[in-house]
């Protein structure tokens, strides 16, 4: 009887803990849930801006007056970005709005001031066309530095801010553009707006926008219930990821369209952009196996991150990084961070890549695909002839990459 008790007595410590831990971790996850997803709250903000008359956009009647556009399942990661798949009539799409102040470049708790943003506070009641382009150009000419064509980009911003499409942008357009254009991605939306792997913008209202949603959501993976997540042995996971990937061909012709990406923001009509999270998450693919930009808030323009960097103080070169792939070094003379990158775009594309493509690949192609690759990753900004090696490099992985699949009907 005595052993009965004891085993009882164990029996309900173990069930009482369970249920606390349980209970504990359901609490933390809800309070979590609650902050991070906070759509309803935002959509009535903007809808009562909307309704004054101090913004609008094309996707301001679905959403305020007619309310065909429906906030679906949370993604959001982080309680100012808010994220969220959505419905708009018969089209689905993802709804991205900032919740709070814009921040432009953020090195991290302490180390740069938040930047205090009032939204929708410009232009001004009486700002003219003329006055707008010139506020409108300067803007962009600060994050892409003097390029000689700005003025074609102002013109597109325009064009997209010309929400109803009347030939002339009203004043609660401008303020909406205005406050959207404090964004990076929808910058780089307005840039690559005829490129296939950026999404189509489908409206905006405020600084809310919504674009075309990707069907798949990560180069490689499978998508588990956060509970399970928890318990999952982080070699376990990355061995089920590798389980759950498209055939080599079809993952070859991913890659090549996440290569005319990097060419696409390298060195292009309005200047270098830096990925500075490449993370597989960031990177899907529609079912047709062409690759789609999943999130591109953390691809900012060079010119941005060295006006940012130039003046930050610094111990070691990990001081100067931002975001979790774009660095510099630290002189340690000056204790300064120098504004020159250390690795490209398609270096950290290919340290993505290496495992996800050399997985299965085709035996006659393994050891030239290889070699490819690691000459890839080790290809550094500062390289006297960088631009060159980089557009060979880019060139012959793309080749053969295509070559091989040709003549596949995944191809």
């Amino acid at each position: 009887m005595a052993r009965l008790s004891y085993v009882q007595i164990k029996y309900l410590f173990f069930s009482w803990l369970a249920v606390f831990i349980g209970s504990w971790v359901i609490y933390v996850r809800y309070s979590s849930y609650t902050e991070l997803c906070r759509g309803q709250e935002y959509k009535a903000t903007i809808c009562d801006k909307y309704r004054k008359g101090i913004i609008d956009g094309s996707a301001c009647e679905g959403l305020c007056a007619k309310e065909t556009i429906y906030f679906g399942k949370c993604l959001s990661a982080k309680p100012n970005n808010q994220i969220y798949l959505g419905i708009w009539g018969n089209r689905e799409g993802v709804i991205k709005c900032q919740m709070g102040n814009t921040l432009q470049l953020d090195f991290g708790v302490g180390l740069e001031p938040r930047k205090e943003i009032v939204l929708f506070d410009k232009p001004t009641r009486g700002t003219t066309v003329q006055k707008f382009k010139e506020m409108v150009h300067n803007l962009v000419k600060t994050k892409l530095g003097d390029q000689g064509n700005l003025q074609d980009l102002v013109n597109l911003i325009l064009k997209a801010a010309d929400s109803n499409k009347d030939g002339h942008v009203s004043l609660p357009e401008a303020k909406s553009a205005w406050a959207l254009l404090q964004l990076n991605e929808f910058l780089l939306m307005v840039i690559l707006q005829d490129k296939e792997h950026t999404p189509k913008l489908l409206g905006y209202c405020g600084d809310l926008y919504i674009t075309e949603r990707v069907p798949y959501t990560s180069l490689y993976g499978i998508s588990l219930p956060w509970i399970l997540e928890v318990f999952i042995p982080l070699g376990l996971r990355k061995q089920m990821d590798q389980w759950f990937t498209p055939s080599w061909p079809r993952k070859a012709k991913i890659v090549i369209g996440l290569l005319e990406f990097v060419e696409d923001i390298f060195h292009g009509l309005f200047g270098n952009f830096l990925m500075c999270d490449v993370s597989a998450k960031n990177f899907g693919y529609n079912d047709k196996y062409d690759l789609k930009m999943v999130d591109m808030r953390k691809i900012i323009p060079e010119m941005s991150l060295k006006e940012y960097i130039k003046d930050k103080s610094c111990e070691l070169d990990s001081d100067c990084v931002y975001g979790t792939d774009c660095g510099t070094t630290c002189d340690q003379s000056k204790r300064r961070c120098t504004t020159d990158v250390t690795q490209p775009n398609l270096a950290k594309i290919c340290l993505l890549v290496r495992d996800y493509l050399l997985s299965g690949t085709p035996s006659e192609i393994r050891d030239e695909l290889e070699k490819q690759i690691y000459t890839c990753i080790a290809l550094k900004a500062a390289a006297k002839h960088m631009e060159m090696e980089h557009a060979l490099i880019l060139n012959n992985l793309k080749a053969l990459l295509w070559k091989k699949i040709s003549h596949t009907n995944d191809s």
